[in-house]
C-alpha cells in the first residue's frame, strides 16, 4: 500500500467520540476568528479530527524575513494566531529566514529587492526572537533558521527543486506579471524565493502554514511542494492585513499609522484610543487576547448601543497595554488618559525644557522655532503642519497662526498633539 493511500485510509477511519467532536469544533471556532482564508478547510476538520483521535498535536508553521528590526501590532497579527494554537495544544514552528531574507521577498514589490547582508539578518533575527517572546511562549516554540536545510542544498538539488514548477505558473503571481507586462526586470533569483519558502514545509513537514493575503502564492507553493515530495499538503491559513490608525493603508511604520509593541504604556494607550470606531471589532479579533465570547459580547454591545464606542476603545486600549507592559501599567496609562484628555488637565510628570533669554527678541520668539526649540517637533516643516491641524496649544489655548511671535513666558506649557508636553524654563 502506497504512502498516500494509506493516509487517506487514516483520515477515513478517523471515528470520534461525542466530547472529540465538540472539541474539534471549539478548536475550529477559535482557528478561524479573524481568518481571512483557510484553504482547504475541510483538510483543516481532518487534520484536527486526527489529531484529537490520536494526541498528536500539529505543526503548524509561520516563516518571517527579518527585514526589520521592530515590530509592531500589525506584525503580531499571525503571531496572535500561533499564540491560539499554542493554547489549543499544538506545535508552533516559527522559522527565521536568515538565509531567504539574503534574497528579499519580492512580493508586492515593483522592482528587485536588494539582498540583506548576513550580518543585518543576524541582528534584525535577534531583535525579533526577543519580540516574539512579548506574545508567544518561547520556550514552546519549535525556533528554526531555514539557513539549516537551505544552506547545505546541491545545485543538483536546487535543479531538481526548479523542476517542479513551471515559469508560466510563476508569471502567475501578481506582482511577477505586472512587472513582465511593464518591462520591468525580474532577476532570477527572485523566482527562487517562492521555491525556497515552500521548500521549508518540505524540510519540516507542516501541517498548517500561516501568513498574510499577500502570501497566498508562496503560501500555495508549499502545498505544491509538499505534494511533489509525497508528504500530505499543508493547509494554509492566511489573516487579513491590518489597516493603521488612519483606517485607510496597512499599519506601516513609514506611514506613521502604527502602534509600536515597544513603545512607552502612555503612548500605546493613547494610539490605541485613535483607532476609527469601524475597526475596533477588528483589532479586537486580530490583535487582542480576548476569548471569542468577550469578543462576541463587545460587537453584541456596539451594535444595540449598550456600549459606548467610546467604552469599547478604552477596553481595547487597557487590553493592548496590559499584554505588552502588565496591568499596573495599562491602570496606570488608563488613569493618565482621563487626566489628560478627559478632564483636560496637565499631566504630573511634564517635562521641563530650558530655553535661553538670549534666543528671545523682547521677550518673544517665532512659534514654529518654539516647537523646535522645545523638541516637540522635528522640523520648521512638522511645526507648520501641526499648527495647521489645530494640534498646538500654549496654556490650553489653541494657536491657529504659523506665522505668530509668541511672548515665551517662564512655567508656560506648550502641547503638540494629543501626547507631547514641554513647560519652559527661562535661563
Amino acid at each position: 500500500m502506497d504512502e498516500a493511500k494509506a493516509r487517506k485510509e487514516e483520515r477515513e477511519a478517523i471515528r470520534l467520540t461525542p466530547e472529540q467532536e465538540r472539541e474539534v469544533e471549539r478548536q475550529l471556532a477559535v482557528i478561524a476568528r479573524g481568518a481571512a482564508e483557510i484553504l482547504p478547510e475541510d483538510e483543516l476538520r481532518r487534520k484536527l479530527a486526527r489529531s484529537v483521535a490520536t494526541g498528536r498535536p500539529l505543526k503548524v508553521k509561520l516563516g518571517l524575513d527579518p527585514s526589520a528590526p521592530d515590530i509592531h501590532i500589525g506584525h503580531t497579527v499571525v503571531l496572535q494566531k500561533l499564540r491560539q494554537f499554542q493554547e489549543l495544544g499544538h506545535t508552533v514552528q516559527l522559522i527565521i529566514g536568515d538565509f531567504t531574507g539574503r534574497i528579499g521577498d519580492p512580493t508586492g514589490k515593483s522592482e528587485t529587492r536588494k539582498p540583506l547582508t548576513e550580518e543585518q539578518v543576524k541582528a534584525n533575527a535577534r531583535t525579533y526572537v526577543e519580540q516574539f517572546a512579548k506574545v508567544l511562549d518561547m520556550d514552546r516554540v519549535e525556533l528554526h533558521f531555514n539557513s539549516t536545510w537551505l544552506a547545505p542544498l546541491t545545485f543538483a538539488d536546487v535543479v531538481k527543486l526548479a523542476a517542479q514548477v513551471t515559469v508560466a505558473r510563476m508569471l502567475e503571481r501578481d506582482d511577477f506579471e505586472k512587472r513582465y507586462k511593464a518591462g520591468q526586470p525580474i532577476s532570477l533569483h527572485e523566482f527562487f524565493y517562492p521555491l525556497m519558502q515552500g521548500y521549508d514545509s518540505v524540510a519540516l513537514e507542516s501541517d498548517i502554514e500561516l501568513g498574510g493575503t499577500d502570501q497566498k502564492f508562496n503560501l500555495l507553493m508549499g502545498r505544491h511542494l509538499q505534494e511533489a515530495f509525497g508528504q500530505e499538503p499543508q493547509v494554509i491559513l492566511m489573516m487579513p492585513l491590518l489597516e493603521g490608525l488612519d483606517g485607510v493603508k496597512k499599519m506601516s511604520k513609514s506611514l506613521g499609522n502604527y502602534i509600536g509593541i515597544s513603545e512607552p504604556p502612555n503612548e500605546m494607550y493613547g494610539k490605541a484610543m485613535s483607532v476609527p470606531d469601524e475597526l475596533m471589532v477588528k483589532y479586537f479579533e486580530l490583535v487582542t487576547d480576548l476569548s471569542n465570547e468577550e469578543i462576541a459580547a463587545i460587537r453584541q454591545g456596539l451594535a444595540d448601543g449598550t456600549l459606548h464606542p467610546r467604552d469599547a476603545k478604552m477596553k481595547l486600549a487597557h487590553t493592548l497595554v496590559r499584554m505588552y507592559h502588565g496591568e499596573e501599567a495599562a491602570r496606570q496609562a488608563e488613569d493618565y488618559f482621563r487626566t489628560v484628555f478627559q478632564e483636560r488637565a496637565l499631566p504630573e510628570d511634564v517635562p521641563t525644557v530650558a530655553v535661553a533669554r538670549a534666543k528671545l527678541e523682547d521677550g518673544r520668539m517665532w512659534i514654529v522655532r518654539l516647537l523646535v526649540e522645545l523638541g516637540l517637533v522635528g522640523s520648521n516643516g512638522e511645526g507648520r503642519r501641526m499648527i495647521q491641524q489645530g494640534g498646538v496649544r500654549i496654556d490650553g489655548e489653541k494657536v491657529t497662526d504659523v506665522d505668530a511671535a509668541v511672548t515665551v513666558r517662564d512655567g508656560m506649557v506648550v502641547q503638540v498633539g494629543k501626547r507631547k508636553f514641554a513647560k519652559v524654563v527661562l535661563q
